[in-house]
């Protein structure tokens, strides 16, 4: 064992220590020139803007500084390596600021702190990922409802509890799968508004005595809101915690269609057929055409859920307060689980923008199962004044029967319904045979689930084209999004550009 003279002389007397160096200090450097670097310069000019609007510099200190801003070499900054003769990043552009004009740029950092900073640039890394993920998740959508179309008249088997169930449709599958993708994109918008606010002017954790606008930083940097407690603002996690939530919810959502869809692509299923840019060949059968996409959108978006956890993790039983657990060594897994997200979103648009549905197994398979049966009793009611019960123990029986003596549903007669019927309620049924034969068809199982959510091909169309109108809305809010802050950040630029030309 090491004693306290060895580890120092190994790791240095002086800060940074080498192993601190190496398994905190430099990952956190390189993560911070990698995405933080835009966001704090976007800070940094914002705030200067706000204190020469209130007076608090000159306009002669605004321009030294503003001329400081502007020559910083960012891109060297961005191929730095870390050294340990700064703290971080912030200490880096703060040393380069002064050294360009002087002693005055020490006044960039009135009235502020790296506490609001910080978190106000983690908000503002999180709000742009999120756009993007969200234009990820939308384009899925439209994907889906464009499939849904093509197969409003798909007929299919539904399943619950993993057994045969109901005629259905795809179109009525996949609808269901984009009415989650939809809920999935409600909650990363609610997470989105949550996110986009503004910490600026909290300072450490009480503001400042100095006469600064938090409006002002607000609005320049293209926030929706303040975070108006001041010990919230740089104490409170919860919203990346809420974009860990969500993001973990969206990836469970869509890792369960995968599996579905990855099901179907066995020849025992039989169903769909994935395009040939999505699939890999086995080294050893010259047969196999494995479906890997799906299987890497499982595994991936179940890594997404890891990275989300260890969030929600990492958050838990910490200080309600400035703290490092939620800061840099949190912050990229909550960056990498809205990535890996986008890419399957991305990934699953283009798989299922080019696979082959084989409608035909899917109508026979549909035609020769016991999955019609429920309409069968239904009819029964209706035709013989029974009681739901009474004709679905009737069916059962029929059922049972058929299937001892290796008959599919396709294949039952009347003559065996009435026999059973004679068993359970003592005498025939007065159901026609036509009536009989429209119970146990498929197509007529799912033409006349008319009600509001259910598989009639007319019902699906209508609900089409609601959720293409809600899509509209969802994208002209997206749109409004990204224009606010890219706007915002581009005006910061033009009004540097401006005092540097002495205007």
């Amino acid at each position: 064992m090491r004693n306290r003279e060895q580890i120092l002389q190994e790791e240095g007397a002086a800060f940074p220590g080498l192993t601190y160096t190496e398994a905190v200090l430099k990952p956190a450097f390189n993560e911070a020139k990698a995405s933080l670097l835009g966001p704090m310069m976007a800070i940094n000019k914002a705030h200067l803007i706000m204190l020469k609007d209130q007076g608090l510099v000159t306009e002669e200190e605004a321009s030294q500084i503003a001329d400081a801003i502007r020559g910083l070499d960012l891109e060297g900054l961005r191929q730095a390596e870390y050294t340990g003769q700064f703290e971080d990043l912030f200490f880096q552009v703060e040393s380069d600021l002064l050294e360009a004009a002087g002693d005055i740029a020490g006044n960039l950092h009135l009235a502020r702190s790296r506490n609001d900073m910080g978190i106000s640039i983690y908000r503002m890394v999180l709000r742009e990922k999120l756009q993007t993920t969200i234009r990820g998740a939308l384009a899925l959508k439209s994907q889906l409802l464009a499939f849904a179309e093509e197969h409003a008249e798909t007929i299919m088997i539904g399943y619950t509890h993993t057994q045969q169930a109901q005629p259905t449709t795809l179109a009525h599958y996949i609808m269901a799968v984009a009415d989650s993708l939809d809920r999935d994109v409600r909650r990363l918008q609610a997470a989105y508004a949550n996110c986009n606010r503004s910490s600026m002017g909290s300072a450490a954790l009480t503001t400042s005595g100095f006469n600064i606008s938090r409006e002002r930083m607000q609005e320049l940097l293209g926030f929706d809101e303040l975070i108006y407690n001041s010990y919230d603002a740089i104490g409170g996690a919860d919203y990346v915690g809420e974009i860990a939530t969500a993001v973990q919810l969206a990836a469970i959502n869509l890792g369960r269609s995968s599996q579905d869809f990855l099901l179907w692509c066995t020849q025992e299923f039989g169903v769909l057929r994935v395009a040939d840019p999505y699939v890999q060949i086995s080294s050893i059968m010259p047969q196999k055409r494995n479906p890997v996409s799906f299987e890497h959108m499982r595994s991936l978006l179940s890594s997404c859920v890891g990275n989300t956890q260890t969030v929600l993790t990492m958050m838990h039983n910490t200080p309600f307060g400035d703290i490092v657990d939620t800061e840099d060594d949190m912050q990229p897994y909550a960056w990498k689980a809205l990535a890996v997200l986008n890419q399957m979103y991305r990934l699953l648009s283009c798989v299922i923008g080019t696979i082959h549905v084989d409608k035909d197994v899917l109508r026979k398979r549909t035609e020769g199962s016991f999955a019609t049966v429920t309409e069968l009793a239904d009819t029964l009611v209706r035709t013989d004044n029974l009681s739901f019960r009474k004709a679905h123990h009737i069916v059962s029986g029929v059922v049972k029967r058929a299937v001892s003596e290796g008959l599919a549903a396709n294949e039952i007669s009347l003559a065996m319904v009435n026999e059973i019927a004679r068993q359970v309620i003592g005498r025939d049924l007065s159901i026609t045979e036509e009536a009989f034969r429209s119970s146990l068809d498929p197509v007529h199982f799912v033409y006349i689930r008319t009600l509001p959510g259910g598989p009639a091909p007319d019902e699906i169309r209508s609900t089409i084209a609601d959720r293409r109108s809600r899509q509209q809305t969802q994208e002209a809010w997206l749109r409004d999004s990204r224009s606010k802050t890219e706007e915002a950040l581009s005006h910061l630029d033009a009004a540097l550009e401006g005092w540097s030309s002495g205007q």
